[in-house]
């Protein structure tokens, strides 16, 4: 079999393109092309296969690849053919049939069957065209010039066959001798017509004179306009936050069925949630924290179900089961330790009591079997965690390096941690069947589902012990001072060693991305900017302040030398202290301070070497409280103009964030001060973006394309140029908060939202807008009379009616999803707002560590009953496009 590629692409001088055809699945073959005079790149493949799969890449004359397709090409070959003549386009990540070809079209056309194409000997043309298309009654059509094609009349257009999801085909015989003018449109079978043709210039294609020879034109990119393609919008709401009448004080995975009813009656099509990881470190309030999980594939057992187990309680606990659920719904914001050790008090009675069924179970054999790889070190991990009363493996007695070998006794059934890890095993199994039976259920009311991603892992989680090699354990990441806090954010989280990820092609990225695609149809990437760069932190220090972007291209110091900047290492990198700052920063209670430092005797003091970082006072402090001076010690040490950093033998230099308001930059000569606020603008500014590209685009591509989820970015903070050029080429989804805009305005303008985009009022990060709205009265009243255009002075709460605006402001645009806390919707109205506004904010990223425990104030039940509340967001929705 012959297949003739042809593929229309502009080259420089000295670059060459070449067909790379996927053969047995991760085996590829090269081929090389050549450039003809018409500006199409061809070449000849003998092939020998019914379908194939193949990309386009850029090559220098050095075959080093320039750029490549991220999306590969498959073709389907008709039988009764030899020789195909294959026009193609190149194939970019953000065409829609690409980004929308996805988890969330597959369940908006669930009863979808695919059609055969029938390819006729006479045929000389097939059509092929990628389109997505999110109503059911909609089909794709084609017309043109050529009398088969209907002469561009409308109701003699061909309709072609949806072959597979989103893909649409059709063959025909074309006589005509001349170039061939097309378009593809849609058609409504309801109406039974064509109601809009793609917008642009004709497309075109050659006659096909040459017999027993099918000429293939392979399309992409339909021509939508925007109200054609796939529009939403959404609830975001915590899964612990939801309040249900079967509840145990904390929202379960089957109150997700409640609110999907919910969901279903306002018309919104997508629910949004928090990671629902398992976070379990201590059993303690601080393991609510849900972006810290001990496992990325583990459920965390505060979303089961008790009565929705497979085996019931024992009666003698059915009463005190009844009261402790009764008392623990009754509270208005989440007691984690008392839930948490009550669910664990039920589960291990009603596993003791049932092992022996348990055991036996074929789907939770099954169950085991496929997923042994992540959860045999997980149950074995859980038992040590409590045997040893700490989830930090270095500090357990055995097993505090993994080995594979070691733990398997504690899946010996003569092992004496056999029942303790069978217990954690399948407390996951009713976990995953209990989400899974309230995804399928939202599945079936045409709703999606969208979770989150977080970007790091704990430092003391069963991946950090398994695979120590993927992870910077020496660091910390966190992110940079922002409009949340002044000192950054350290998480305590290790950084990821993308250099060994990458050497065996983001497996583990590709796993993680594998098991969250079992439920969700969408994905949040919390924190995208740490694919391009990390904030780290050495493990010395405490506040976000001290840390630097990695990777990044350091300061040398060559270039102080270069920029005449009288480098000293103990004045530039160390705390700059004299009587003044000593002063400034202690007042009246100096001569406390001066007990951890030297005095220099010049007029300078220096930290002693014991308290000469901020984790040694810190853990000092732990022992030996020191009052008011503690804050103002630890802040003193990170009072630098520069962080160092060992990299290939050499110490290499990264300006501290905000150098120039430190008290050590105001005792510098002018001189200097000039020159080091260049060389901070440059290192933050300029010089870095190159740099943070190249290293998205090595590992986003890979890991996308190994999921059919729809990748939304969380990309809020100090955003290089580079992020949004690659999240569009990426087709990411972009992330709009309303009052966090990344352009020097007060405020985004949801209306100016292009259609790659999720808007939003409020984040979980963020106060609620009845809180927001009292916080700065200043930025209020320009909102006020700015953003809703209302006359006067601002009323002192935000009054549903305004809340009613700014939901409409982000429901009408063209924005792909708008998504709204549910405290927002509640806003809109008198009788369902929150009496207590502040017990509706779920995380003050200032506090660390914060306990997560908001809640619903109604139940889920209540929601369901508010007909023309309900009705009221409906109307918006539908009107809006949405629905």
């Amino acid at each position: 079999m012959k297949l003739y590629f042809n593929v229309g692409y502009r080259t420089r001088a000295g670059e060459n393109l070449q067909l790379v055809i996927s053969e047995n699945g991760n085996d590829s073959k090269i081929h090389a092309m050549f450039y003809t005079e018409d500006g199409f790149w061809k070449c000849e493949v003998d092939y020998f296969s019914k379908s194939v799969s193949y990309h386009y890449q850029l090559v220098n004359d050095n075959n080093i690849v320039l750029r490549q397709e991220f999306v590969s090409h498959q073709l389907n070959f008709p039988h009764n053919y030899k020789e195909f003549l294959i026009f193609d386009q190149w194939n970019s990540k953000n065409f829609p049939e690409n980004y929308l070809n996805n988890k969330i079209l597959y369940n908006k056309l669930n009863r979808f069957v695919s059609k055969k194409l029938s390819v006729l000997k006479k045929h000389t043309h097939l059509f092929r065209i990628e389109a997505p298309l999110y109503n059911p009654n909609w089909e794709i059509v084609l017309f043109g010039n050529a009398a088969s094609l209907g002469n561009w009349d409308s109701g003699k257009a061909v309709h072609l066959s949806q072959t597979d999801f989103g893909i649409w085909e059709t063959s025909v015989e074309i006589s005509e001798n001349h170039l061939i003018h097309y378009k593809y449109a849609i058609f409504d079978k309801v109406s039974g017509k064509v109601f809009d043709v793609e917008s642009g210039e004709n497309r075109y294609t050659i006659p096909n004179l040459q017999k027993d020879v099918l000429q293939i034109s392979a399309d992409h990119y339909f021509k939508f306009k925007s109200y054609q393609m796939y529009h939403d919008a959404g609830v975001a709401v915590p899964v612990f936050s939801l309040r249900s009448e079967d509840g145990f004080g904390v929202g379960e995975f089957s109150d997700l069925k409640k609110l999907a009813d919910w969901a279903d009656q306002t018309s919104l099509g997508i629910i949004q949630i928090l990671p629902i990881n398992d976070t379990t470190a201590n059993y303690s309030w601080t393991d609510s924290y849900p972006y810290a999980a001990v496992s990325v594939y583990a459920l965390h057992p505060q979303y089961i179900s008790i009565q929705n187990l497979d085996y019931q309680l024992p009666k003698e606990l059915v009463k005190e089961y009844d009261d402790e659920k009764s008392q623990l719904n009754s509270l208005e914001s989440i007691d984690y330790e008392k839930m948490i050790s009550s669910k664990w008090k039920y589960l291990k009675a009603v596993f003791n009591l049932q092992k022996e069924k348990i055991y036996k179970d074929r789907n939770f054999k099954k169950f085991i079997k496929d997923n042994e790889t992540w959860l045999l070190p997980y149950s074995a991990f859980c038992v040590l965690r409590d045997k040893y009363k700490t989830p930090n493996f270095n500090d357990w007695k055995t097993h505090k390096k993994y080995i594979s070998g070691k733990i398997a006794p504690f899946f010996s059934a003569k092992g004496k941690d056999y029942d303790s890890s069978m217990l954690h095993a399948w407390v996951q199994f009713e976990l995953h069947k209990q989400l899974k039976d309230a995804v399928d259920y939202i599945h079936s009311l045409g709703v999606s589902l969208k979770g989150d991603l977080p970007i790091g892992i704990y430092r003391h989680s069963v991946e950090a012990w398994t695979e120590p090699e993927l992870f910077g354990m020496d660091f910390q990441a966190g992110a940079p001072p922002d409009q949340f806090t002044d000192l950054g954010q350290n998480w305590e989280f290790p950084t990821y060693n993308w250099e060994a990820m990458k050497a065996d092609d983001y497996q583990w990225w590709k796993n993680r991305f594998k098991a969250l695609e079992q439920y969700f149809d969408a994905m949040r990437i919390d924190h995208i900017l740490g694919f391009f760069r990390i904030w780290r932190m050495p493990v010395s220090a405490t506040q976000g302040i001290l840390g630097y972007f990695y990777p990044a291209i350091p300061v040398v110091l060559e270039e102080f030398n270069a920029r005449h900047i009288p480098f000293n290492f103990d004045r530039y990198c160390k705390p700059f202290i004299n009587d003044m700052i000593l002063w400034n920063y202690f007042g009246e209670q100096s001569n406390k301070a001066l007990d951890f430092l030297n005095n220099n005797l010049d007029g300078t003091y220096t930290f002693k070497e014991e308290f000469d970082t901020q984790r040694k006072l810190s853990d000092h402090f732990k022992k030996k409280p020191a009052g008011s001076i503690e804050d103002q010690l630890i802040a003193l040490c990170a009072d630098v103009l520069f962080l160092t950093e060992e990299r290939d033998g050499q110490t290499v230099y990264h300006p501290r964030f905000n150098a120039f308001k430190t008290e050590s930059y105001k005792y510098l000569s002018d001189w200097e001060k000039k020159s080091i606020y260049e060389l901070y603008n440059d290192y933050f500014f300029k010089r870095q973006d190159y740099l943070w590209k190249e290293k998205a685009m090595e590992k986003l591509p890979v890991i996308l394309n190994a999921t059919k989820m729809l990748i939304c970015g969380e990309d809020l903070g100090m955003v290089p140029d580079c992020v949004p050029d690659v999240m569009d080429e990426l087709a990411i989804v972009a992330l709009k908060v309303q009052r966090m805009p990344s352009e020097q305005i007060p405020f985004y303008n949801p209306k100016n939202a292009g259609y790659m985009n999720v808007v939003t009022a409020s984040s979980h990060d963020s106060s609620t807008l009845r809180q927001w709205w009292k916080e700065d009265d200043e930025l209020t009243q320009r909102f006020y009379n700015q953003q809703l255009t209302q006359y006067g002075k601002a009323p002192e709460e935000l009054e549903p009616h305004l809340a009613e605006i700014i939901m409409k402001q982000h429901l009408y645009n063209d924005s792909m999803l708008a998504i709204f806390p549910l405290q927002e919707f509640l806003a809109t109205d008198y009788n369902l707002a929150n009496p207590n506004m502040d017990n509706e904010r779920i995380n003050n990223p200032a506090v660390f560590p914060h306990y997560w425990r908001y809640r619903m104030h109604l139940n889920v039940e209540n929601l369901k009953e508010n007909t023309s509340f309900n009705q009221k967001i409906s109307d918006w929705v539908k009107d809006s496009g949405r629905a």
